[in-house]
């Protein structure tokens, strides 16, 4: 970066073609002859500084160094001429010998050089007049029109920490501003309202300029979201919050939110994306990562795609497929041949500029597109912007095809599994945030002390928003990002707990009866569940307790329920020959000596779940070598190298021996150097089988997975995604299907036919597979760049098995996996306990999920609540909210938390009536009365 005066005023890099930086247009008679510049140098290359290859691990040794600086004149005339000699070229070799203006191209340029003597500059100017009448020449109104945007595309971590991604957005975005200084026609996009932030916070005279150029319309923010987070692996809330942090933000600083959702380089993009974009002011999707596919080409570049609940935004990819093009005639010539829906539209992108810190866009990419302008034999070029490109494309949009459901990549599938620790952060850091805005917004209620933590939560859902790019989420990032995203994922838990401490103190305020434990539900359903609840010296004991939905019931009124028992209890049974049976009346559980699940039966029809001469709970490993992209692939021929992990007989003991809870557990030597223990665990009243698993994983370029053989037969399998769920085949039938041979899920996946059905659960795992009838969850990676060190040491995971009568979605599949991954808290209160139990919210139908309650951005100190609701089986419903909250006022709002102004809800008897469409995600706004107390 140059520094003159103080100021940031030219990046440079090598890799970008910045090189030079220009200290004066014309020096002037007064103007001074000296000055003092410092540049600031980053000891890496554009892409970090790898050792061998650009993703290996950086190089502590590797080293840098500056050879030349010098002054030179720049003219200005022989830049021009030679940029008018390149794109001959270009035409001449793109257009083709059966074109006759690729022969026009080819002899003007030969022109150029027989009027042309380097030694007399005044021959110049002839040469510039022959390639200005060809390029003069003016194509006919049907030529397609390209719509050029400069674009500097920088991951906000990969190769690099966050703290050099600051200073590649200063050393990137000073040079635009330099572009824009000297070519008012050209327009800079950019994107991620973090980057934003940060540059705002250290370079506050650049900033300044940013926002002058935006005043100008040269300077477009675009997105809507904090960061181009990955589009697969964040919660459905979490990729509001994206959008509600980004969008804000973009209005707070620059008077206007975006209109297009910008994410070119996510690993696949979720099917619930569309609804989330239509509810946060968006209607135009932008990305080109599917031309990434390893299988199929994707059929489209502009179409409209149609999300879960049927929203629909319109799509584009730039038929260039690149979103760094340098503005050459081969490139402008792609965009015209490759685009896949010529006939329907007329209009493209073309993102020019290096990425990645790169410096974005140079002077000689605007001097050749602004001379591209309007030349007969290529497409019509004019430097444009987003809102530009999507009027044109929606203005010609009747005739566009629909493509429905998940844009699903065929490539980096190994990102759903790789750095285990960032995705169990990742989940459980959700959940804390989850249950801190819940725990906050009934303590707003109880107590007219409280204060909601608004700002502190802001900060915490910022650090996790950036903990979601799509570099970091994944794990394809170096070590010392890895490093970082832990760091982040501890202070959300360590900042959030106390948070919740604080907010459980409050709901307890004033209430009579002894100090105690608040035993806290936080999922809008009545659950009675088994909890370890603390003892005095250290101890804890086992209780049986039910809590109502979203609500809390004292501690010690419950621990007596331990004994009185409502349902069966569990039986443990140690067989002669070393096997071990768990029974709690709903399902039983046979384990073989070695700790694999024999058989899985459901009592109440005797319905076995496990496939015929086959053991569930089989841990296998596979070779795991991707032909170059290590971090982020898994190749389909890994499938090959299956090897499962046998353990040996006598291993298996009884652990907790029945009654309220049973389990057995196990040891597994899964190689030379990774082990294995396991505990499972069965419930009282329970209808799944918990498998709490402990790994010491030190391999070189293996896979495990956990399979389960499953008695059932389907065509397709159920996985959870945002707010909903979807179907993927079980068959390879075509190459669609079989380039799904690892695809990703939420907390659970199933598989069902008519009547009964087998699910899985998880806590933290993102990467499944259900082929034909084996339901696989992927647990492990060991890839070895850009992160040597990537998931070796040692993990704790849980998954469930859960089989079902009927379909998943009446047999309790969702609440189910809920649970699993939302444990009831258990509180200490510096205060007294309440004696009696207390819910403040429930919802009539078990299809709808009441996911979120919080504060209203816009109320900060006041007394309105956001809830967030979704229709989870893919059905239309009416329900009733109920809340014995005291509620002044309830209002549909967005997910950006505007009113709908036709959307006021009647609220009597202590409810509120909605009604559904399959996977509608709803927002209310509800106005609270004074507090209780």
């Amino acid at each position: 970066m140059v520094w003159r005066d103080g100021e940031p005023v030219q990046g440079l890099t090598k890799e970008g073609e910045k090189t030079s930086y220009v200290l004066t247009e014309r020096l002037g008679e007064g103007d001074p002859r000296s000055l003092t510049l410092y540049v600031e140098v980053a000891c890496s290359g554009l892409l970090g500084a790898g050792k061998g290859t650009m993703i290996a691990a950086p190089d502590p040794e590797k080293m840098f160094q500056v050879s030349r600086a010098e002054l030179a004149l720049f003219h200005q005339d022989v830049h021009k001429l030679l940029v008018d000699l390149e794109l001959l070229l270009g035409m001449a070799k793109g257009l083709g010998e059966d074109n006759q203006r690729s022969f026009q191209a080819l002899y003007t340029a030969n022109q150029i050089v027989n009027v042309c003597d380097p030694a007399q500059p005044e021959t110049f100017l002839m040469a510039q007049d022959l390639a200005s009448k060809f390029f003069g020449q003016r194509g006919g109104e049907s030529q397609h029109t390209i719509h050029a945007m400069g674009h500097c595309h920088i991951d906000t971590a990969w190769l690099w920490p966050f703290k050099e991604t600051v200073r590649k957005c200063a050393r990137s975005w000073v040079t635009a501003v330099q572009l824009m200084e000297r070519n008012p026609e050209f327009i800079f996009v950019c994107s991620q309202a973090q980057q934003l932030e940060w540059v705002k916070n250290q370079y506050p005279g650049l900033y300044s300029r940013l926002q002058e150029f935006a005043c100008r319309g040269q300077f477009v923010p675009v997105g809507g979201t904090w960061v181009e987070m990955d589009g697969n692996l964040p919660s459905g809330e979490a990729m509001v919050r994206q959008f509600l942090q980004g969008q804000n933000f973009f209005l707070q600083e620059f008077g206007k939110m975006c209109s297009e959702f910008w994410l070119p380089d996510s690993f696949g993009y979720s099917a619930q994306l569309p609804q989330i974009m239509c509810n946060c002011g968006i209607r135009h999707f932008l990305t080109q990562k599917l031309s990434w596919n390893l299988v199929n080409s994707f059929p489209h570049h502009t179409f409209f795609w149609e999300g879960l609940d049927g929203s629909c935004v319109l799509a584009h990819f730039p038929p260039g497929d690149s979103y760094g093009m340098e503005g050459s005639v081969e490139e402008v010539l792609k965009t015209v041949a490759k685009n896949r829906d010529k006939g329907r539209t007329n209009h493209s992108a073309f993102l020019f500029g290096f990425g990645d810190g790169g410096g974005g866009p140079t002077q000689t990419m605007v001097d050749r597109l602004k001379r591209l302008c309007n030349t007969d034999g290529l497409p019509r070029v004019q430097l444009s912007s987003p809102g530009q490109l999507f009027s044109a494309l929606e203005s010609d949009s009747g005739q566009l095809c629909t493509w429905v459901g998940e844009l699903f990549l065929e490539l980096h599938n190994g990102t759903y599994t790789t750095h285990a620790q960032i995705k169990k952060g990742n989940r459980e850091c959700e959940r804390i945030l989850h249950d801190v805005e819940l725990l906050s917004s009934l303590a707003l209620v109880r107590s007219a002390q409280f204060l909601y933590p608004a700002a502190q939560l802001q900060d915490l859902w910022r650090l996790l928003l950036l903990n979601q790019f799509h570099d970091v989420v994944t794990g394809s990032c170096i070590q010392l990002v890895a490093e970082e995203a832990m760091c982040h994922y501890e202070d959300i838990r360590s900042h959030g707990n106390t948070l919740l401490n604080t907010a459980a103190a409050a709901l307890c305020a004033g209430e009579p009866g002894p100090e105690g434990l608040l035993i806290v539900n936080t999922l809008p359903w009545k659950r009675t569940e088994v909890l370890a609840l603390p003892r005095p010296g250290g101890t804890h004991s086992l209780a049986l307790v039910t809590v109502p939905s979203m609500g809390y019931a004292p501690a010690p009124a419950l621990t007596s329920l331990q004994l009185l028992l409502p349902q069966q209890p569990v039986f443990v049974v140690r067989e002669t020959d070393g096997s071990v049976t768990l029974d709690n009346g709903i399902i039983r559980v046979k384990l073989d000596p070695t700790g694999r699940l024999t058989s899985l039966v459901l009592v109440a029809s005797d319905r076995e779940a496990i496939a015929e001469g086959a053991v569930g709970n089989q841990f296998v490993l596979f070779d795991d070598v991707p032909l170059y992209w290590d971090a982020w692939d898994v190749m389909d021929y890994h499938l090959e190298t299956r090897k499962p992990v046998l353990g040996q007989a006598g291993t298996l003991a009884v652990g907790t021996e029945g009654g309220v809870r049973g389990s057995a557990w196990f040891l597994l030597q899964i190689s030379p150097n990774s082990r294995l223990s396991q505990e499972v665990v069965l419930d009282v009243g329970c209808p799944y089988v918990r498998f709490h698993t402990e790994v010491h994983w030190h391999e070189d370029h293996k896979f495990l997975k956990v399979e389960f053989p499953a008695r059932v037969r389907s065509p397709q399998a159920t996985y959870e995604v945002q707010f909903g769920h979807l179907q993927r085949p079980t068959h390879q039938n075509t190459s669609w299907d079989w380039a799904r041979f690892e695809v990703w899920a939420h907390r659970w996946m199933d598989l069902s036919e008519h009547g009964f059905g087998l699910a899985l659960l998880n806590d933290c795992k993102y990467g499944a597979s259900v082929r034909g009838s084996v339901l696989s969850l992927s647990l492990l990676r060991a890839p070895k760049a850009p992160d040597a060190t990537a998931d070796m040491g040692r993990h704790e995971f849980t998954y469930a098995l859960m089989p079902h009568k009927g379909s998943f979605q009446d047999a309790g599949v969702i609440q189910a996996a809920y649970s699993l991954n939302f444990p009831l808290l258990v509180l200490p209160t510096p205060g007294q306990v309440p004696m009696a139990t207390w819910s403040a919210f429930s919802v009539s139908s078990p299809a709808v999920v009441l996911e979120t309650v919080k504060q209203a951005e816009s109320t900060p100190q006041g007394r309105t609540l956001v809830l967030r609701l979704y229709e989870a089986h893919g059905s239309h419903v009416d329900c009733w909210l109920r809340t014995s909250l005291p509620v002044q006022e309830a209002v549909l709002c967005d997910l950006l938390e505007r009113r709908d102004p036709a959307g006021h809800l009647p609220f009597r008897d202590a409810r509120l009536k909605l009604t559904f469409s399959p996977f509608q995600v709803q927002s209310l706004l509800v106005v609270l009365q004074a507090p209780l107390n």
